[in-house]
C-alpha cells in the first residue's frame, strides 16, 4: 500500500511538472527559443520573439534577449548589461543582400551622429555577410552585446569577427527591428512582448 502511494505520488509530480518543462521554450514557426540563456556573466530573459515577413513569405524568426522584460524601444535600448538578438532563417537568402538591408535599416532608424559612430562596425558586418555569400533555411546568427567588450556576431554559434567595440553599433543594429521605421512593425511588437496582430500577408 505504501509502495503504491509512492508510485502514485511520483506519477502525479511528473504530470504536474511536465507543463513547466514545456514552458521553458517559446516556439515560433517551428523554431524554439529558450526562455532564459547565459551571455557572458549575465542571465538573460526572452523579451519576445516573432517572424519577419516579406510580402507573403516568412523570411526569418527573431528573438530579443535582455536582463529583464521591457515593453518599449527606449527601455530596450537603455537596458543595462548583456543583450542578444538571435535570428534563424526560414528560407534561403543572399547573405550580401541581407547585409545591405541591415545597413539601410540602421541608417534609416538611427540619429546621424549615432550612425556615424557605427560605420566601422557596419562595414565589418557587411564584409562578414559578403564572405558568407548565402544563408540557408535553418542557419542562425546571434548578435551579442557585452558591456566593456562590444558586439560579437556569431553565425551558427561561431564568432566570425572580433568584437565591435563601439556601443553605438549594437544600438543602431537593434533599431533595425525596434526603430521608428522597423523592418516589420508586427515583428517589432512581438519582440517587445506584445501579442502580434493576425498577419494579413497581402498588407505588409
Amino acid at each position: 500500500m505504501i509502495r503504491r502511494t509512492i508510485v502514485l505520488t511520483a506519477t502525479l509530480a511528473a504530470l504536474l511538472t511536465a507543463p513547466l518543462a514545456q514552458a521553458q521554450t517559446t516556439e515560433v514557426a517551428g523554431v524554439k527559443y529558450d526562455q532564459t540563456l547565459q551571455v557572458g556573466n549575465g542571465k538573460l530573459q526572452l523579451n519576445g520573439a516573432g517572424i519577419r515577413y516579406k510580402a507573403v513569405f516568412k523570411v526569418y524568426t527573431a528573438g530579443l534577449y535582455l536582463g529583464s522584460k521591457v515593453a518599449t524601444t527606449e527601455a530596450a535600448l537603455a537596458a543595462p548589461g548583456p543583450k542578444r538578438m538571435h535570428i534563424v532563417m526560414l528560407r534561403d537568402i543572399d547573405a550580401n543582400e541581407l547585409g545591405k538591408l541591415f545597413t539601410r535599416g540602421m541608417q534609416d532608424n538611427s540619429p546621424r551622429e549615432e550612425f556615424s559612430k557605427s560605420i566601422a562596425g557596419t562595414i565589418r558586418l557587411s564584409e562578414l555577410f559578403s564572405a558568407k555569400k548565402k544563408l540557408v533555411a535553418g542557419d542562425s546568427f546571434s548578435v551579442d552585446y557585452l558591456p566593456g567588450q562590444g558586439t560579437t556576431v556569431l553565425i551558427n554559434g561561431k564568432a566570425n569577427i572580433d568584437p565591435i567595440k563601439e556601443p553605438e553599433f549594437f544600438t543602431a543594429l537593434l533599431r533595425i527591428w525596434l526603430g521608428k521605421n522597423p523592418a516589420d512593425s508586427q515583428l517589432k511588437d512581438a519582440l517587445l512582448g506584445k501579442a502580434p496582430a493576425v498577419r494579413d500577408p497581402f498588407n505588409n
